[in-house]
């Protein structure tokens, strides 16, 4: 039976989440509830007080399950405070009636190849000539160079004057592709908007939160010691990836490198990089002599709490590494104050002032895998690694007889094989509540994980260490040349020492991850695809295996397999779903033409201009679909090169195609006067075809469905488009409106 008393928070934040759950759900059709919050409050405390003076437990009990209910309530509604877009001065009120408006640059720009990317939070908008205060996150992109000039980098607290109204961010535009736009409604950005250099104008700097501000510009100045001392332009953008967070300069190949063996969280500054700082100062509290008493306690509780947020100061006060701080805070705190508390509790109640705080929090990627990950190692490394004792197995092999020499390695392949163990157990265990959301957002997994971690989490985690070494000794050198300028230069060896030292690392263990990716090319799961509720159930089957592993009791695995067999059975009702299915899409890619033929779980690409799609066009356009639909066969054929589609070209700016009845025209150009009418369902326009309503009508019939490809510029889709409805037609931009689909069974 679970006794509650102990882990108190983790019902408390269970509560919380299931009503911030709700609200993320059905929150459109809830009344305020603010009101209903306070009753709910007002009448929980007077209960309370009843309860308190009775001589029976029930209704205390009763007072505990209204309290579920009155945090329940405030779930709800915190999470309703907190959606912005609820608010009456919203820019969602203004529509596209906006002529100018203020914004500041809320946080650092992500260096993007051809832009730079930022959010900038509106404070008031000027509509009809008036200025009126108004709220609204939106996701701007600026490019980087104009006119043959470089843009400068939109930074932290800049105000800005723009030109124009921001659009409401788009849907997924593909079958399948990542949900931008409910990413950004999460963190409570609702527009988007292209900005050109000459749309906007920096009026001065007023940051939100000057603390940050400051943090940045320190991040930053750390940052120029990596550069200044790290030669290489690759490992230079892991050290600042690693210690400080700053991924701008990591290149894809290496991303992905990372990304197939299961190592990508060694590039992000969290839990792992506050950890690491936690156990250091742990261990050199270890080595100080004296007593152990409460104020020894109060004393290392201040200094871990000093370093782990100095740390997170100077990595730009991210919130990765804020939610990591916050968590090892509340641990801290509860050694300091010598209560028995549960880890459990203690993360619970971590995870509870998180949500208070945000509680789209809970939506949050790296939360959930922050707090699932340390859940699953509290709870099964210890259980993992008294699988085997290799300390004891080694020890026993000793004898007396032996010669020292021999004792001593022993003694040492004891520990290694103590400590190798130990580090397998806790990889295991962070990946067995960690997998569902790996596949279900991931769409893979690396078998390589354990070879990958075992080396990489190690060396990676030294070269933290050594990383902070070296900014503390650039530091105290910079101290020391100020007080004897003359012995500046040489100075200077010491930081140099470290430095190569921490680029050695740094190269030796990304070495090692791109050997991984070669050796065990195929080690890599890729292409998966599960629902939200196939990812529950996962979950559901891994705690009740842990519950019967626990609790010893067979009715816990027949509830595993029943779940194996809803989770089958789900599955299995996809795919028969899915095999009859047919459709045919047009694709929408910004400035190309892209076709897909679908039948079950095989599908033709065609590229009717003749060029291949790119890596990236396929990553983030075609494959999600792919993986949605679990297809096993995909053929890419450019300019119908080997289709299985027939296709024919009837003119010179004309092809005509028929695919289970449904009959196409690609239309490029100018059709000729001696074009003979052909009857299409769909006509598509491809690079701004000059054609007239009435040429479209002659050949291909008024009821043909007329799509605008992403080929098309926007000026001529906004001409032709209506032109053509004013001639009858109803036409299709896949640009504004997502790809077109014509279902046909």
């Amino acid at each position: 039976m679970l006794h509650w008393a102990p882990v108190a928070f983790v019902r408390l934040t269970l509560a919380l989440a299931a009503g911030i759950l709700t609200y993320l759900y059905a929150g459109a059709v809830l009344p305020e509830l603010q009101w209903m919050l306070l009753t709910l409050i007002f009448s929980y405390i007077s209960f309370q007080l009843w309860a308190a003076r009775q001589p029976t437990p029930g209704p205390t009990d009763a007072a505990g399950l209204l309290a579920l209910v009155v945090l329940y309530v405030a779930g709800l509604t915190l999470t309703q405070h907190a959606t912005e877009s609820r608010r009456t001065d919203h820019l969602y009120r203004f529509g596209n009636h906006i002529e100018f408006y203020r914004a500041v640059v809320d946080e650092p720009a992500v260096v993007r190849p051809a832009t730079y990317a930022t959010t900038v939070r509106v404070q008031a908008v000027r509509v009809a000539g008036q200025w009126r205060p108004a709220t609204g996150g939106i996701r701007v992109s600026v490019p980087r160079t104009e006119q043959g000039k470089d843009v400068a980098l939109p930074r932290y607290g800049d105000v800005w004057l723009v030109r124009g109204a921001p659009a409401p961010s788009k849907a997924p535009l593909n079958p399948g592709e990542f949900d931008y736009r409910r990413y950004l409604a999460y963190h409570q950005v609702y527009h988007q908007q292209f900005v050109h250099p000459d749309q906007y104008l920096k009026t001065g700097m007023a940051p939100p939160n000057v603390l940050v501000a400051v943090s940045l510009r320190a991040a930053r100045v750390i940052e120029g010691v990596f550069k200044q001392y790290v030669h290489r332009k690759r490992e230079y953008a892991l050290a600042a990836a690693l210690v400080l967070g700053i991924k701008d300069d990591v290149d894809q190949q290496t991303q992905q490198a990372y990304a197939n063996t299961g190592t990508t969280h060694i590039m992000a500054v969290s839990g792992l990089q506050v950890g690491l700082l936690f156990g250091a100062v742990s261990w050199v509290l270890t080595l100080v002599p004296g007593r152990r008493g409460p104020l020894f306690r109060l004393v290392t509780a201040l200094l871990g709490l000093a370093v782990i947020w100095s740390y997170a100061f100077l990595t730009g006060l991210s919130a990765s590494v804020l939610r990591a701080a916050v968590m090892f805070s509340f641990i801290i705190l509860a050694r300091a104050l010598d209560r028995q508390s549960s880890m459990y509790n203690t993360l619970a109640l971590a995870a509870f002032v998180l949500l208070c705080y945000n509680p789209y929090l809970l939506v949050d990627v790296g939360f959930q895998l922050s707090f699932l990950a340390v859940l699953s190692i509290v709870y099964l490394q210890p259980r993992i690694a008294g699988w085997f004792d290799l300390r004891d197995w080694a020890l026993s092999r000793l004898r007396p007889w032996q010669p020292q020499w021999q004792q001593k390695a022993w003694r040492g392949a004891g520990w290694l094989l103590n400590a190798t163990w130990q580090a397998t157990a806790l990889s295991l265990a962070a990946q067995v509540a960690t997998f569902p959301l790996g596949l279900f957002y991931f769409h893979q997994f690396p078998l390589s994980f354990l070879l990958s971690n075992l080396i990489a989490v190690p060396v990676s985690s030294g070269a933290v260490y050594v990383g902070i070494v070296l900014l503390v000794v650039k530091g105290l050198t910079t101290l020391a040349a100020l007080a004897l300028p003359a012995a500046a230069p040489a100075l200077e060896w010491a930081p140099r020492a470290v430095a190569a030292l921490f680029e050695g690392m740094i190269w030796f263990f990304n070495e090692y991850i791109f050997w991984i990716g070669r050796v065990l090319p195929g080690a890599l799961i890729a292409g998966i695809h599960i629902t939200a509720l196939q990812a529950w159930l996962i979950f559901a089957v891994i705690l009740a295996l842990l519950v019967f592993f626990a609790a010893r009791r067979l009715a816990w695995l027949g509830l595993a397999c029943a779940l194996l067999g809803v989770f089958a059975g789900n599955c299995v009702w996809a795919a028969h779903q899915l095999a009859p299915d047919e459709r045919l899409i047009i694709y929408s890619i910004p400035r190309r033409s892209a076709v897909g033929f679908w039948q079950g779980a095989a599908a033709t690409i065609v590229t009717p201009d003749s060029l291949p799609l790119t890596e990236t066009e396929r990553t983030y356009r075609i494959v999600p679909g792919i993986i949605q639909r679990e297809a096993r066969r995909v053929a890419y054929h450019p300019g119908w090169r080997g289709a299985p589609v027939p296709a024919a070209k009837a003119d010179k700016n004309l092809v005509l195609s028929v695919w289970r009845g449904v009959r196409l025209a690609f239309v490029s150009g100018k059709l000729s006067s001696a074009t003979q009418p052909q009857p299409v369902e769909v006509v598509v326009l491809r690079r701004n075809a000059r054609v007239s309503p009435e040429v479209l009508a002659a050949v291909f019939g008024r009821q043909a469905q007329v799509v605008f490809d992403s080929s098309c510029r926007s000026w001529y889709v906004a001409r032709q488009d209506s032109v053509l409805r004013a001639a009858g037609f109803r036409p299709h931009d896949v640009t504004a409106q997502g790809a077109y689909t014509v279902r046909l069974r």
